[in-house]
């Protein structure tokens, strides 16, 4: 799976909040005022929460759902191009042996023939490693939309301003464990996840109950 680097765009503006708090402190109450800005927040009141990012996509039920389909499609695929590479293998095997019965012409279209079908050996593995690196990239980028969705309604229930994204080498450094919302996050979200997988069969067998009347 990808490197994850990136929920919310804000990993980086930690230490601009930070050395803004710092410069509020020795300033008159006047510019104090004016860092207020347009929307309202106060930033010497700013609440603050963040989240260790790899921990909540990994303990997401949806994600590690997908993953298991995405996996479970890579083996299957892995045993289907290992089946085409042991079927070419053994064709290659068989004109080695019977290739001092061949005329010279005979030969040569069958070598012409086994390098077309590596060719295409290849060309299908490729592609195979394709479609699957795009459904990670598909399922990343669901489960940072939905991510971000979520904290959203989390931001606003539990009063807060920001929630910044905690990843090892990103850009936050160090934070207050108390300020650590991770857990709180996961459950919360995988109970919403729970929610709407159950309204959504619900619905499901309610239609097939409807169609059998």
């Amino acid at each position: 799976m990808k490197k994850l680097s990136r929920v919310l765009g804000i990993l980086g503006i930690s230490a601009l909040i930070f050395t803004g708090c710092n410069q509020g402190e020795n300033t008159t109450q006047g510019a104090a005022q004016d860092n207020n800005g347009d929307n309202g927040v106060n930033m010497s009141n700013l609440k603050i929460a963040y989240i260790n990012t790899d921990s909540v996509i990994q303990n997401y039920d949806y994600f590690k759902e997908k993953s298991e389909e995405i996996s479970e499609k890579g083996k299957r695929y892995e045993s289907e191009l290992s089946n085409r590479a042991k079927g070419f293998e053994q064709e290659v095997s068989n004109f080695q042996q019977s290739a001092q019965n061949m005329t010279m012409n005979q030969a040569r279209a069958k070598e012409e023939e086994l390098m077309k079908k590596e060719r295409n050996l290849v060309s299908y593995r490729d592609n195979l490693m394709k479609e699957l690196s795009a459904d990670e990239n598909q399922l990343y980028n669901e489960v940072y939309d939905k991510i971000q969705v979520y904290l959203k309604e989390y931001a606003k229930e539990n009063d807060l301003e920001m929630i910044l994204s905690y990843t090892r080498g990103g850009g936050v450094w160090y934070a207050n464990e108390a300020l650590d919302v991770t857990q709180s996050v996961i459950e919360g979200i995988n109970e919403n996840y729970a929610s709407k997988e159950n309204k959504s069969s619900g619905e499901s067998t309610e239609k097939e109950e409807s169609k059998e009347k």
